[in-house]
C-alpha cells in the first residue's frame, strides 16, 4: 500500500493495494493474486504472473440454487487455488473490477480476513 491510497480519503483504504505493491509481492508465498473477469477468455490471453483465475459463475456460485456457493464450496475453492486463512488474497479483473469485487465480497462472507483489492488508481 502506498501513501497515495491513504491520502485520497478512501473509507477503507487499507484494503487497496497499488501496482507497485503487487509487483513487490509477486514472489511472496503468503500472497495470492486472483483474477476474476466477466469475460472468461481474458485470463487465458494474459494475466499477472502467478495469478489464479476465479470464475465468478462456476467458482463463486452454486450451480443448482442460483445463489452464492456454500461454505464447503468455498473451502474447496480455497484449497484448489492454494489459499489458507493466513494467505493475503488480492483481487483484480475487467469491467472496473466488478467481478473482482464480487469475489472479494464472497471471501469476506466466508470470513477470509486478509483481502485486498488492486486498483490502478491507488
Amino acid at each position: 500500500m502506498t501513501a497515495s491510497v491513504e491520502s485520497r480519503g478512501y473509507v477503507h483504504g487499507d484494503v487497496l493495494v497499488s501496482t507497485d505493491w503487487v509487483a513487490a509481492h509477486l514472489a511472496d508465498p503468503s500472497v495470492r493474486i486472483i483474477e476474476s473477469n466477466e469475460d472468461l477468455l481474458l485470463y487465458s490471453s494474459g494475466h499477472v504472473p502467478g495469478a489464479v483465475q476465479v470464475d465468478w459463475t462456476l467458482d463463486l456460485n452454486d450451480q443448482v440454487r442460483r445463489d452464492y456457493l456454500s461454505r464447503q464450496g468455498f473451502e474447496a475453492l480455497a484449497s484448489r487455488i492454494g489459499i489458507t486463512p493466513g494467505t493475503t488474497v488480492v483481487f483484480y479483473g475487467d469491467k472496473n473490477n466488478w467481478w473482482a469485487c464480487y469475489a472479494f465480497w464472497v471471501f469476506q462472507l466466508f470470513g477470509h480476513a486478509r483481502r485486498r483489492s488492486w486498483t490502478a488508481g491507488a
